[in-house]
């Protein structure tokens, strides 16, 4: 039997209200200095806040409204195909003398006696004046981070889906939804810790805003860098063949073909369905949403980073080189890029913070007189040299949908460069930006190397 002091505590335990919620998404991707951003934040908090900082090494915090009135918003069915739809609740007044940079806008509940719930939203701020502050362009992995956003149940992937159902179409407007932090941030901040001055950009102002590039000597893609448009390949395989300089510190890079829907807020891929598209029924296959490497598409990724998936795969991730050391072997020390390395031929680099790893790019190769040498047959450039390389494999479950797949292929990460009209320097390895985290000296120089040569004029 209760007794009266028992009963007291239940009854106000009953009584105290749920935690609140909160969750929002930014109405755009980008947008320039001095251009406001829309937040669109739906909660059952009566009040809340928001603070946006932008993210190098640290939260910067920079601007903050408080005592904002909270609305709860429905979620629609299709949201993860469609968006939220959200009304916009407010709008951030980005300032002309915002560093350009990824940016987070920290919703907080306000609630008195409630204890507050966070959540985040994201955006990108571009430089209002291309390249006057620096001739390095960091566009970042933003296509990447809606294909694995699984808000509503659905992603581009089925591992994490409602039912393990694959996506086909997914919406920018949907909160949560990034990586940055996972490559990107550690690069960024290595970089601005070494002096490097660098403007942002979304994967997606490749295509819609490719009068930026011009701007630039070098573009810069860094850790997962999957998903890419025609129009993005145009644009920057353009900007190349004009002289224009491109890094891919990053792997499995511009491995799926994307096509952008919504004016830029939703993005369509059908992948291993590349049947069920409707672009396969047509004449025309060019943008057929599969991989880039598929032979209906014939526009393979080594084309324009020199290395591709197709002949790259996994270390130490997916089962595949579990034991592998998450090293380099270098192959040619006396090439510019290796300069101040002290490295020697057939040395390694890069265990220690394990360089080479999760998703890795490759280039088919043959070997002459111990150094690998591409046949170019994949559709790597002619003039492609490779640096160093490491073991890969793909999971069988990811590689034998393709009808051409060759079983039991083994794989490298490629690390290389080819010049044609400018000059595309390449790592292969998703997780190069590791490397600069934890210090390591040659990941450093060689990265140095390729800025100092690559982004100035």
């Amino acid at each position: 039997m209760m007794t009266g002091p028992t009963l007291a505590i239940l009854f106000l335990m009953l009584a105290v209200d749920p935690a609140p919620t909160i969750e929002g998404y930014a109405t755009a991707l980008s947008v320039a200095q001095g251009e406001p951003v829309g937040l669109a934040v739906s909660t059952d908090a009566k009040t809340f806040s928001v603070e946006v900082g932008r993210v190098g090494s640290d939260f910067v915090p920079i601007w903050k409204r408080e005592g904002l009135l909270g609305t709860k918003s429905p979620i629609p069915r299709d949201v993860s195909s469609r968006g939220c739809r959200w009304p916009e609740t407010l709008k951030v007044p980005v300032g002309e003398t915002w560093k350009s940079g990824y940016y987070v806008a920290k919703l907080r509940t306000t609630d008195l006696g409630v204890k507050p719930v966070t959540s985040d939203a994201y955006f990108i701020v571009r430089s209002a004046r291309p390249g006057r502050d620096s001739k390095i362009l960091l566009q970042l992995s933003t296509n990447t981070y809606n294909a694995y956003n699984n808000y509503g149940g659905y992603s581009l992937y089925a591992y994490h889906a409602r039912d393990k159902a694959q996506g086909r179409r997914v919406s920018f407007d949907r909160p949560g939804g990034s990586q940055f932090a996972n490559w990107e941030q550690p690069f960024v901040a290595w970089a601005e810790r070494n002096g490097y001055a660098i403007d942002f950009a979304a994967n997606s102002d490749l295509e819609l805003r490719p009068e930026i590039l011009k701007s630039y000597r070098l573009v810069l893609s860094v850790g997962h860098d999957e998903y890419w448009s025609a129009p993005m390949r145009d644009n920057l395989e353009a900007f190349i063949k004009a002289g224009g300089n491109v890094a891919f510190f990053s792997g499995n890079s511009v491995c799926w073909q994307v096509r952008t829907e919504g004016g830029g807020r939703a993005l369509a891929c059908w992948k291993q369905s590349f049947g069920d598209d409707p672009v396969y029924w047509t004449e025309d296959r060019r943008t057929l949403s599969t991989l880039w490497s598929h032979h209906l598409v014939g526009r393979p990724e080594n084309t324009l980073t020199g290395v591709g998936f197709l002949h790259g795969g996994y270390h130490l991730s997916h089962g595949q080189y579990m034991n592998g050391s998450g090293a380099y072997t270098l192959h040619r020390p006396e090439h510019w890029a290796l300069e101040g390395t002290g490295m020697k031929r057939d040395q390694p680099f890069g265990a220690k913070h394990t360089v080479v790893g999760y998703e890795c790019d490759g280039c088919e190769l043959v070997w002459k007189d111990g150094l690998p040498q591409p046949t170019h047959r994949d559709g790597t450039p002619d003039t492609f040299v490779v640096l160093a390389t490491a073991p890969t494999r793909w999971h069988p479950d990811d590689c034998e949908w393709y009808e051409k797949w060759e079983k039991g292929r083994e794989g490298h990460a490629v690390m290389g460069l080819y010049t044609r009209g400018g000059t595309v320097f390449t790592v292969g390895s998703t997780d190069w930006a590791h490397g600069l985290r934890g210090g390591d000296a040659v990941v450093e120089r060689i990265t140095k190397n390729v800025l100092n040569r690559l982004g100035k004029d």
